[in-house]
Order: structure tokens, then sequence, then C-alpha cells
């Protein structure tokens, strides 16, 4: 089952995208719906809410008013937090049963407002971000809702950030031109990315491609800071880092993100291939050491754990290596090495596009991996001097 969270700003066209993708066959679940489920007349949640705030927030049939409420708790943060304590532990209870119930090869869409302020991204497989300018929002929401401008203003001021959504971003929807034209986004996004990434997912295999050079790209960092929340909230408190080519700024690169996970022994690594799999790192399990390193003296030093991501819009490898071997302290000098010299930055660069070119079109990446590794044997002594020489340590 891919889990995947989707949300927008007040007046961003979450809720056109949520419809699309219901018709194109997702599971949908619609947190606000189950909020407003989870106090309808006769339910606990209600009785709970007329305690707190009053019998002044019914109506007169008996269903909470709520806008009576949004009146009550907006601005007034020890009220908001209060309704928040009745409402999100019952939203969240019958979120978890509704998705349970999902079949296993389904795309469960969860649509939900606050999944950036709840710091909620981490818990799905991907997080999809609707927006459109606040112009446009403010536009939408006077014509459409019938809102107040002032009142619209002030509902978009109290979300999260442009900035803030776009660091949780998995998938970003720009909403800023027709109905058709988000459609045909969704539509894409659904053909190229959700339903091939369940795939991966219930098959457990990763996604591979061939060796195709990328500029750098500043967003590569924040794509990794992704990755590894999800990994730290699946696994606990391990040790984490962003290494490999799109790990050096400026530096050309496969648009494929590399991470290393730092373990105590083999065996813990071992523990940690079914969490793992579950988020969509599923394990390589015939790729036990760094290439062009089986044959030497201290071979199980190079051992680790190989593990490829299973989403097509967002490669990714995640190697797991033991702290303090040599695999796991090449990795982390190569990259901080590369950073600290411009020349040698240029030098592999040269050397991996003339190997991409060399290696188009090949599906599988080992032998370009494999074609690097005498400028990788010759660029160690260099590495090695750089670090005594600087007291770097990993």
């Amino acid at each position: 089952m891919l889990r995947v969270g989707l949300t927008g700003g007040i007046g961003s066209g979450k809720s056109t995208v949520a419809a699309r993708l219901s018709e194109l066959g997702a599971v949908v679940i619609d947190a606000d719906q189950i909020a407003r489920e989870v106090v309808a007349p006769g339910t606990e949640g209600l009785s709970e809410v007329v305690a707190t705030f009053g019998a002044d927030v019914l109506r007169a049939d008996g269903s909470m008013d709520r806008a009576a409420v949004a009146a009550r708790v907006f601005g007034d943060a020890e009220a908001l937090a209060k309704l928040n304590a009745i409402v999100h532990p019952r939203v969240g209870m019958r979120t978890a049963e509704l998705m349970s119930a999902a079949p296993p090869d389904a795309v469960v869409v969860y649509d939900v407002p606050l999944l950036v302020e709840k710091d909620m991204a981490p818990a799905f497989h991907l997080a999809i971000v609707v927006d459109a300018p606040e112009e446009i929002r403010v536009r939408r929401l006077t014509t459409i809702r019938g809102m107040a401008e002032k009142d619209a203003r002030a509902r978009i001021a109290a979300q999260a950030t442009v900035e803030q959504r776009r660091a949780v971003a998995d998938a970003w929807l720009d909403n800023s031109g027709s109905t058709e034209g988000l459609q045909y986004l969704v539509d894409e996004l659904w053909k190229n990315r959700l339903l091939p990434f369940e795939t991966n997912l219930r098959e457990g295999q990763g996604s591979s491609g061939a060796p195709v050079i990328h500029e750098y790209d500043p967003e590569w960092p924040a794509a990794a800071q992704r990755l590894i929340t999800r990994i730290v909230l699946a696994v606990g408190e391990f040790r984490v880092d962003h290494i490999g080519s799109t790990s050096v700024p400026g530096l050309a690169a496969k648009d494929r993100i590399d991470l290393q996970l730092t373990v105590p022994s083999m065996d813990a690594a071992a523990e940690l291939a079914g969490p793992l799999a579950e988020i969509g790192f599923p394990l390589v399990p015939h790729i036990t050491r760094d290439l062009g390193r089986s044959t030497a003296p201290d071979a199980d030093l190079w051992r680790k754990q190989l593990h490829i991501g299973a989403d097509p819009g967002r490669h990714a490898n995640l190697h797991i290596r033991v702290e303090s071997g040599n695999g796991w302290r090449y990795a982390l000098l190569f990259r901080d090495w590369l950073r600290a010299n411009p020349e040698e930055r240029a030098a592999y660069e040269a050397v991996k596009r003339e190997l991409a070119e060399r290696f188009a079109g090949d599906a599988d990446s080992t032998r370009y991996a494999e074609a690097k590794e005498p400028w990788f044997d010759a660029a160690t002594e260099r590495m090695e001097i750089w670090a005594l020489k600087s007291g770097w340590a990993p």
C-alpha cells in the first residue's frame, strides 16, 4: 500500500486534486470529513466540545456550529489547543481504521490541511503539495466562497508558508492556471509516479535508470533531508548522512540521492531491512561489499547493506555501513574532500561525464560504477594527504 499525504493552503485547489485522484482509483481519506464525523450529533467528541466551550457552539438542530467554534479558537492558542486535544486523537484513530481497511495494492491519499503544520509528511511515502499565488487564492475565496478579503488573507497568513510547504513537498502541483491544466498534472503524477511507486513497493524492487549526468541541482540537499527524516522515523535515531555526488555543491551528477546509514554492526543492519522496505527502500540482497574492495585484505571493513529507493520520481540509494569501517569512512572523506577542493571536483566531474556518455542507455549502473574505480584508487592518496593536513575527522 502506498501512503500519500496531500495538502495545500486554503484556496489552493487541494480538493480538486483529491477528487481527480479518487476518479483515477486512489482511496482518498478526507481529514476534514473525518473531523466533522467525530463531532457529529450523538458523539462523545461533540459532548466534550460542548463541555469545554459551552452550549452556544451548537446549532438549533444539535449539530456543532463550526463557524462559532472557529471564531472562538481563532487567535486564541489555548482554546485551539483544547479543541485539537478533543478532535485530533479521534481523527487519528478513524484515519488508521480507514487506512487499514484499504486493499494491499491501494494508493491511499490522505487529504489533510495541516500536514505541514503538524509535521506529518515523514509518515507518508510521498507528500504532494498543491499551491497557487496568494492573490489567486484570495480571489477564489472571495468570489467562490463569498469570504471577506480581510478574512481570506488572515486565514492564509495563519497557515504554513510557501517555503515551509516546499521543504516537505516531494511533488509540487502549481494550480495558478486552469482546472484542466491541474488535472493534467495530476494524471501525469498518477501514471508516472504513484502507480509505479506502488508496484515497486509491493514487489520489493527499487527504481533504477541509465547513468545520465545533470547539472548540480540546489534542490538535492532538501530532497535528501526529506528522505533522511523518513528513514530516522522508521528505524530510530541512527546517523544518516547525505553522501555521494549530489551532496557536493556545484558538482554535476546523476539525479540519484546517495545516503549512508551508520550502524554498530552488520547484524543491526539486517534488522533494519524490514522497516526500510516498508517506507520504500527495499534491500538489494546480492550487494554486500563496495565495488573493487571485495578482494582486499581488509575486505570485511568494506562490507555494506544496500537498499534502493522504490520511488521512480526520486531515485535514491541507501548504503548501510558499520561505524569506523573503511567504506563508512571513505564515503564521508570523499564527500568532504570534494567539497573543499574545486580542482578535484572538476576532475571527477570530467570522469563522470565521459563514463556516462560511454554507458548511455545502460539500465544497469554497475558497469558505470565499476569504470570509476581506477579514478577512485588513484585519488585515495590525495584524499588521505588532505585529511592529514586539514585535520579532517568523520
